[in-house]
Parts: structure tokens; sequence; C-alpha cells
């Protein structure tokens, strides 16, 4: 059953999918019917002798050249729309971090300050697990919510990246699918047409949610890779941003893991980073 649309670009796809579809489908019902006949014409009789017809050089171009081109045109089509759909994305999207490991998903957001803070996999432990690195004073406000929130209408840039194996991210109500490989981070934006509530009413769903999937069989808890996908109204989506908590005022302790400044000086300032509402404060 194919999704319902809620992305700009998800146009330009199914439009592609669905005229590949209609050609191939036109030529395969066109082959097989002259299978068929063919097969029965010119089946085996015996008062009939069959006809020595070794070779057509004009019919061999003929049967060679038109598939070539309609499928030239086809990649031409293909590559067209995905580079498109790959282009660099608007300065002003929303950016959202997406890193895969076994068997969940994690986002992370960048703060007031519009910018994400360096990651490092060596600094993945128990509590910070997509290894940010908190002596860079840009990661000091980003926040890692339990879902995702995009504001409907606005260019979103999701930037992809893997713990451990290759996972696939994939919504499929936005035609979205990009994998998520170790050491080599990737990306995808995207432009959502409809909120979760438009959806809602779209599908006579009132539990509808958008979702985020993993589409790459990736070991035994693979099917646990769900992660909730809220599109907002704008406004409704800086509200939601605005009552967001930076991860070291919930999680000031470690404050005292980073390396260098900002963070030193916040921990010096602080004390321990005991209290949420001092580090806040320093903020």
């Amino acid at each position: 059953m194919n999704q319902p649309l809620a992305s700009v670009h998800g146009d330009w796809t199914d439009s592609l999918f669905w005229t590949t579809m209609i050609i191939i489908g036109v030529v395969f019902v066109i082959t097989q019917i002259l299978l068929f006949w063919y097969s029965y014409k010119y089946k085996h009789q015996d008062d009939k002798k069959a006809y020595y017809y070794p070779h057509n050089n004009k019919l061999e171009i003929v049967w060679t050249m038109i598939p070539a081109v309609v499928m030239a045109l086809l990649v031409f089509a293909g590559w067209k729309t995905w580079t498109k759909i790959t282009s660099a994305s608007p300065e002003d999207a929303v950016v959202i971090e997406v890193m895969g490991k076994q068997f969940s998903w994690m986002v992370r957001y960048p703060g007031p300050d519009g910018v994400l803070g360096d990651a490092k996999i060596p600094l993945v432990d128990a509590t910070n697990q997509m290894g940010v690195d908190f002596s860079d004073q840009y990661a000091l406000d980003d926040f890692m919510p339990r879902e995702i929130h995009v504001p409907k209408g606005k260019p979103v840039l999701l930037k992809i990246r893997a713990q451990d194996v290759i996972h696939s991210v994939f919504m499929p109500h936005f035609r979205l699918k990009m994998d998520a490989v170790p050491g080599m981070p990737t990306k995808f934006w995207f432009v959502p047409t409809k909120t979760t509530y438009e959806m809602q009413n779209e599908t006579g769903n009132p539990d509808f949610k958008y979702e985020l999937a993993c589409a790459e069989v990736c070991g035994r808890g693979h099917f646990a890779m769900r992660f909730i996908i809220v599109v907002d109204e704008p406004e409704d989506y800086e509200a939601w941003v605005a009552e967001q908590v930076p991860f070291v005022e919930e999680h000031p302790e470690i404050l005292t893991k980073a390396e260098t400044t900002p963070a030193k000086e916040l921990v010096a300032k602080n004390g321990s980073g005991d209290k949420a509402e001092e580090v806040k404060t320093a903020l």
C-alpha cells in the first residue's frame, strides 16, 4: 500500500516512479501478448515447414535502439530528479543530527546559537551516547529530545551518521531514505507539507504518527529502531523548541569530563556541576 505523500520532493519521486511503471507496464503487456500470439500462430503442424530467417540488421537496430533511447530518457529523468533532491539545502534549513546505533535512534538539535557542537566517537559513554564534545562551546546549548519535531513548509536538513553498523534512515511518508554509515556522514533535506494533525484527518486515523524506521537489517534488535516524528505548524514548532532543555542542564555532571574550555570554566565557576540550575545560569 502506497503511503500518503507529505513532502515536496516526494511528488517528484512519485511522478518518476509511476512514469517508469506505466512505460514498463505497457511494454510488458505488449511483449506478453506477442509472446503467446506467436507461440499459438506458429505452433508445430505436420503440413507446415519452418521458414529459415537467420538475421535482419534493420530489425536488430530497431529493437536495440528503441529500448536504449527509452531507458536513457528514464535514466536522465532519474538523474535530474536525484540531483534536485540531493542539492545543497537552503541556508535557513532546520538542522537535525540523526545517529543510528544498535538498536535505537538518537537525535540532536542545535540550541539558540544555531550550530551543532562537535562529536567524537571516543567520547561515547553511557551518558553521552552521541559522543558530543562538550569542550566545544557550540555544544553547550544542544538538546536531545525523545521525538523529532519539524515545522511544516520549511526545509529540514538531516545530518546522518552511525555509531556501529550500517543503518538506514527511512521516512516513508516523506519519501526519504538515506543510509547511516559508520565513519561516513551522510545527509538529506526535505520540506514537510502536512502536519501530523492534517495527516490524521486525511487518513481518518486519530492515532496516526509519522515514523523514522531503519530500512537496513542491522541485527537482532532491528525491529526496535522506530522514532516518532511530529510535523508542527511553524509557530507550534518554535514553541516546542523554546521548551527544550540543553543536554548539559539535564546531565550537568558531564561537564566534568570535558577536556577544555569553556566547559572547564563552567565547572570551575559552578563547582562540580551537580545542580542543573547553576549550569543553566552559567550558560
